[in-house]
């Protein structure tokens, strides 16, 4: 029940996402680190990757309640729920967070 839960949420998310541009949405996926975890930056930047229909996408999170939680997925990933306003530009999701938390 908590997978299928988990894959709604993720699938309504990531459809919203598509069709809001620069409007709040919540997303759920792995936060990680764009430098020490996935080696795609030069400096530490908090990402969230989401795995929707066999796809991943990336979303770069910006803002203070990001950097300020960058601790907590710099060494480890965790699953985490993000809020905040989405755009995109040069090719790349970004996320500018209000709010972000661990999930279990």
């Amino acid at each position: 029940m908590k997978t299928v839960l988990k894959t709604l949420t993720v699938l309504f998310s990531a459809s919203v996402l598509a069709m809001a541009a620069d409007k709040e949405v919540t997303l759920t996926g792995e936060g990680k680190c764009a430098k020490c975890a996935l080696k795609k930056a030069d400096k530490c930047q908090n990402v969230l990757e989401v795995k929707h229909k066999g796809e991943t996408k990336l979303y770069y999170l910006t803002g203070e309640a990001s950097q300020a939680f960058h601790g907590e997925i710099c060494s480890k990933t965790k699953n985490v729920k993000v809020t905040g306003k989405s755009s995109s530009s040069d090719g790349k999701n970004y996320i500018a967070v209000s709010k972000i938390e661990a999930v279990k």
